[in-house]
């Protein structure tokens, strides 16, 4: 099989920033590999996403219970891996993705109390890659950022983009629960951990790059 490179973060943690930077520097140096982006918006997988984030089922992300909302995204990536993806995968190839399973696990277990995260954490995973059969991540790199940093990046890219948010930028309780749910999944899945600051001193997008870039040429067939 091949491999799977995850980005994940919250909503504002650089995860996007850091996953174009990845594949240009792939692109010049070489390295053969294939991009994914989470999820599709483009494609008619993804229509109950769409209604889900534009607030047509509730305008708060509560209103849509964690399990239900799971499926929502995992069927977006099941239709991607079907027709786009699985064969260039189990011949070998490379993958880096933006966003994954690993986005539901701290988008939809923050509606759970932190007590029961760990039994969605472990549903989550066997749905995915169990149940659904979905390839599971190499690795997955996680962008840890204060959520009030985040917050300030989602502002300041809605100013410059003109762009409107969706019921979860939206909702600044939700995102911060987002942060807690999101280093409670690392842990629990032993992802690894990228942090966005020195202290309250925030990195530069460089530095998180070359630090990312330092653990995949790490990997197998990487080198």
């Amino acid at each position: 099989m091949g491999k799977l490179i995850v980005f994940e973060g919250i909503d504002g943690s650089g995860k996007s920033t850091q996953f174009k930077l990845m594949c240009s520097r792939f692109e010049k140096e070489g390295v053969l590999f294939n991009r994914l982006t989470f999820p599709q918006y483009q494609e008619p997988s993804s229509a109950l996403i769409r209604m889900y984030l534009n607030g047509e089922f509730g305008e708060n992300p509560e209103a849509v219970n964690p399990y239900a909302a799971s499926t929502f995204f995992a069927v977006d990536r099941v239709a991607s891996f079907i027709k786009v993806w699985r064969a260039y995968y189990q011949s070998g190839g490379i993958l880096l993705t933006d966003r994954y399973t690993t986005s539901n696990a701290l988008h939809q277990g923050s509606k759970l109390p932190e007590n029961k995260r760990s039994a969605f954490f472990k549903w989550l995973y066997e749905f995915e890659f169990g149940l659904m059969e979905l390839p599971k991540p190499d690795i997955v790199l996680y962008l840890d950022i204060p959520v009030d940093a985040a917050l300030e990046r989602i502002e300041k890219r809605k100013a410059l983009t003109g762009g409107s948010t969706d019921i979860h930028e939206r909702d600044t309780a939700y995102l911060k629960e987002c942060q807690s749910c999101g280093s409670q999944a690392a842990d629990f899945y032993a992802w690894r951990k990228i942090a966005c600051f020195a202290g309250k001193t925030a990195r530069s997008e460089q530095e998180i790059h070359e630090e990312i870039y330092s653990i995949l040429t790490r990997m197998t067939d990487l080198e």
